[in-house]
């Protein structure tokens, strides 16, 4: 097939840059490429282990398989604990949204469950967020006003055994 060309390592801050870019204009596997293409030189890099995990999630708009398992494993390779919750949380975050986008049979309850995890990780986030970091409190409030306002996201019916004990 194709032998990739490598970049140099005096190359990742531009191509850190170009990823970023490239994501911000909604083209995540050029993204998710050039993460790809860093990560080659420098497997631990961290910043593009970030923006390649962004870049995964920003593919579940059009497609939630694979990129949601690739997403989960490039979270396990994070090594500041703050941004393994964190990235987690943006991770359940997007597959809620991805439900909700779909709208089909039980969207509603499945993106509820999701956005419950979210909200699981960014506590976990919030608990050791630095000093003057508000993104996993803005994210867990933008995930609280979604479940309170959208109304097609509902939570889902106790099950039999839960009802019968109450």
């Amino acid at each position: 097939m194709f032998a990739l060309k490598k970049i140099e390592l005096r190359d990742i801050p531009a191509a850190l840059e170009r990823a970023e870019r490239y994501r911000l204009m909604d083209e995540p596997w050029a993204a998710e490429s050039a993460c790809l293409d860093i990560l080659a030189v420098a497997p631990h890099n961290q910043p593009a282990l970030v923006n390649l995990l962004l870049s995964l999630t920003a593919q579940f708009k059009e497609q939630l398989f694979p990129a949601y398992n690739r997403a989960l494993e490039v979270q396990s390779e994070l090594e500041n604990p703050y941004q393994k919750a964190f990235y987690l949380g943006i991770i359940y975050e997007r597959r809620a949204k991805s439900h909700l986008r779909k709208r089909g049979f039980s969207a509603g309850r499945v993106a509820y469950e999701w956005f419950q995890k979210a909200m699981a990780a960014y506590e976990q986030a919030i608990a050791i967020r630095p000093e003057g970091n508000p993104d996993a409190i803005l994210r867990w409030n933008s995930c609280a006003r979604i479940l309170m306002e959208d109304k097609e996201v509902e939570r889902p019916a106790p099950k039999a055994s839960e009802s019968m004990l109450e």
